[in-house]
């Protein structure tokens, strides 16, 4: 079973979002690097990016399969974690922590009640295994 952190949003797509105030940090959960399995690359956007929700603003790649990575809400980067690029597989082991992908200022926080808590990704999570 995948690791899910209580105080965590969540995208269909299997991003997971941390709300700090105005910002979010996003990164991708336990099961999508579960799934992909030994994380070799990532691309991700430079701080000032603009993206809506949906919209990708990345790629992870891994030994198995590249996959993109989807803003869960509309915003504007504001930090990228750059450590990733040199230390992609840091996404493997921790990937709720130091494997966050962005941190964003929130567009529109409304977006925010259209994600998942933590035991409605759950029973989503339970329903396609």
């Amino acid at each position: 079973m995948a690791k899910i952190i209580s105080d965590l949003l969540y995208t269909d797509d299997d991003e997971w979002l941390r709300v700090e105030g105005e910002e979010g940090v996003i990164g991708i959960t336990d099961y999508a690097q579960d799934s992909l399995s030994d994380i070799v690359y990532l691309e991700l956007p430079e701080a000032g990016e603009q993206y809506e929700k949906g919209e990708s603003f990345g790629v992870i790649e891994s030994v198995k399969a590249a996959a993109d990575l989807y803003m869960p809400v509309s915003g504007e980067v504001i930090a990228v974690n750059e450590d990733l690029m040199d230390e992609p597989e840091v996404v493997n082991e921790d990937p709720y922590g130091n494997a966050w992908m962005v941190r964003i200022k929130f567009a529109n926080p409304d977006e925010l009640d259209e994600l998942m808590d933590a035991e409605a990704y759950q029973e989503f999570d339970q329903a396609r295994s």
